[in-house]
C-alpha cells in the first residue's frame, strides 16, 4: 500500500481554506525534538500525531504536545475498558488506516474517515503549534484553534501527570 504524502495534505489545507503552506526542511522532522530544532519553536509546540486502536477495531488519533507521553489508562477510560484494550498502530495499522507512516502523519487528511480524534489538553498552553505535514521532513503551523477546527478534535486529558 502506497504512502500518502505533502501533496496530499497540502491538498487538503486548500480545500479547507486555511491559507498555510507546508514547510519541507533537509533534515528530518519525525521525532518532536527533530521537528522543534529545525523550527525553533519550544518542544511543547509541537504537535505528535499517534495512532491507537481501541479494543482492536476502533482507530483513534490523539493529537498531543511534543513534550508529553499519553498515558494508556486515561484514553482507554474514555471508551470506559482498561487499559489493555488500547494499544498504539504499528507501521502497518498506520499506513492502512491513517495514510501515512509513522514520524509524518499529519492531524488531517487520513485513508479512513472513521477515526476518533482527541486533543491533548496541554496544548493550550501555545496559540501557534506545529503539525506533520505527511512527510518525515514536511511540516506545517497553525493557530491551535484553527487545528481544532480543522479536525473536529475534542479536547481531552490523556497525558501522564
Amino acid at each position: 500500500m502506497k504512502a500518502m504524502g505533502v501533496d496530499d495534505v497540502q491538498a487538503a489545507l486548500d480545500r479547507l481554506r486555511l491559507d498555510i503552506e507546508i514547510i519541507t526542511f533537509d533534515r528530518s522532522t519525525a521525532t518532536s525534538q527533530q521537528a522543534a530544532d529545525n523550527v525553533g519553536c519550544e518542544l511543547g509546540q509541537i504537535v505528535k500525531s499517534l495512532g491507537y486502536m481501541i479494543n482492536k477495531r476502533r482507530p483513534a488519533l490523539v493529537l498531543t504536545s511534543g513534550d508529553q507521553t499519553i498515558d494508556d489508562r486515561k484514553l482507554a477510560a474514555l471508551y470506559s475498558l482498561g487499559r489493555k484494550k488500547v494499544r498504539m498502530m504499528n507501521a502497518e495499522q498506520c499506513l492502512a488506516i491513517l495514510g501515512y507512516l509513522p514520524g509524518a502523519v499529519p492531524p488531517i487528511c487520513h485513508r479512513s474517515d472513521n477515526i476518533d480524534l482527541y486533543l491533548d489538553e496541554t496544548l493550550k498552553r501555545f496559540e501557534i503549534v506545529y503539525a506533520a505535514g505527511g512527510a518525515a521532513n514536511a511540516i506545517f503551523p497553525l493557530r491551535l484553534d484553527l487545528l481544532r477546527e480543522a479536525t473536529g478534535a475534542s479536547f481531552a486529558d490523556v497525558v501522564k501527570a
